[in-house]
């Protein structure tokens, strides 16, 4: 796998993980207070943040797999197949038993105390909790526990990881074969046009049949969509050709973007109400205009970071170092804040305004904790060694280290 390739270093990709995973962080702030469905909900839903929060919607967790796609590429390119499984388990595994029975937990809890009224002590919840004996039914649906709610990532990212292993073993020629194509197919206007094609029609045939589940077992599209991008990160990585490729097309591929954007945003404001249906061909519409949002918008992101983000430094490896912990704290400081936080009847900017530094800071002060004691570190995704050792939390250089990124 040497065709047209750089072993240099790829700062722009990290710094793009870093900022996809403060956009998340202030996404997930923003899905407390929109009117969609989440473990808790502001009791004065503000209507207008719909369209805000559709910019990221199409694009920001397909970047993120494409990404740490890419990221693996690096770590591989040192190590057997064997090595790079064990590697991933060894990252991955003890953050997501963390979580499922201590992070995630109390997003369970006070998911049922808002929806469903239960004024059972938290203690008494974590006994149900652990032993799946709950039968709550939030929304009319059964809540599964254990869970791993936000960490679904973290479970497709180890899954993806061990399949692209066996690939490495039983079928490193047939990867290498795929991409010299991609390289030949994707120096030019190609770069556009078939990408954008293929997320167009995965959108057009298998999301109306299964939508998005998290689930793992039963979540086709979602799988088709995410392990195809993380294969794609990792096929292109150190190409030289594909990197050019997404430098030269940045202009366009926002054109792209925006108009993909306009369109989807549109049809979905206009029949946001629930007895509002839209035609075959207006919902058709719309999941090509999010196709095109979704490639134009990574596209644009990868060609201007591969433009511009060319330094790392110190911030961009104290930053990429900290991802990971930051996504494992998050969500669940963001639900049991904002729980309390909508109780107290302050003024809603204000409310949103301390919701928002108060994750930051849970999620520094998380990581400040952590990468001291030398015990917590393997259960938030760093490594043993010091920090200072020079490798990111995730087990690969800091200039390029993958990692998770939380749920819709």
């Amino acid at each position: 796998m040497t065709s047209a390739v750089s072993s240099e270093r790829r700062p722009d990709l990290d710094w793009i993980r870093v900022g996809a995973f403060f956009l998340l962080i202030l996404y997930h702030v923003g899905m407390f207070y929109v009117p969609w469905d989440f473990h808790v909900k502001s009791p004065h839903p503000v209507a207008w943040l719909e369209p805000v929060m559709m910019l990221t919607n199409p694009w920001r967790l397909t970047l993120l797999f494409l990404v740490s796609g890419a990221a693996t590429r690096f770590m591989a390119d040192k190590a057997s197949a064997g090595g790079l499984a064990k590697a991933r388990v060894a990252r991955l595994f003890p953050p997501l038993v963390l979580a499922v029975f201590v992070i995630v937990p109390p997003q369970s809890y006070y998911e049922i105390v808002e929806k469903l009224g239960y004024s059972g002590s938290f203690l008494d919840f974590y006994g149900k909790y652990v032993t799946a004996s709950g039968h709550w039914r939030p929304n009319g649906q059964p809540l599964i526990t254990p869970t791993y709610n936000h960490m679904w990532f973290v479970v497709y990212l180890l899954a993806y990881s061990l399949i692209l292993a066996g690939l490495l073993r039983l079928a490193r020629p047939t990867l290498a074969s795929l991409q010299a194509g991609l390289e030949r197919g994707l120096g030019g206007w190609g770069l556009l046009v078939w990408p954008a094609l293929f997320l167009v029609a995965l959108r057009v045939t298998l999301f109306p049949v299964f939508g998005i589940t998290h689930a793992l077992v039963d979540d086709w599209y979602n799988h088709a969509l995410s392990f195809s991008v993380f294969l794609f990160g990792f096929l292109t990585a150190k190409s030289v050709v594909v990197k050019a490729a997404f430098i030269r097309a940045r202009w366009p591929a926002i054109a792209m973007a925006v108009v993909g954007y306009g369109v989807y945003a549109f049809v979905r404001w206009t029949y946001r109400a629930d007895d509002a249906a839209p035609s075959l061909a207006v919902q058709a519409l719309a999941q090509v205009a999010y196709g095109l949002n979704q490639w134009g918008a990574i596209a644009a992101i990868l060609g201007f970071g591969a433009k511009h983000l060319t330094r790392g430094g110190p911030l961009l490896t104290y930053l990429t170092l900290g991802v990971f912990p930051f996504y494992i704290i998050h969500q669940t400081f963001i639900v049991v804040a904002g729980h309390h936080l909508a109780q107290l009847g302050l003024p809603q900017g204000l409310e949103a305004l301390i919701l928002v530094a108060g994750t930051f800071a849970c999620c520094f002060a998380t990581y400040e904790i952590v990468r001291r004691v030398a015990v917590l570190r393997p259960l938030f995704g760093l490594k043993a060694a010091p920090a200072s050792s020079g490798t990111s939390g995730l087990g690969i250089r800091p200039e390029i280290a993958p990692g998770p990124a939380p749920g819709q």
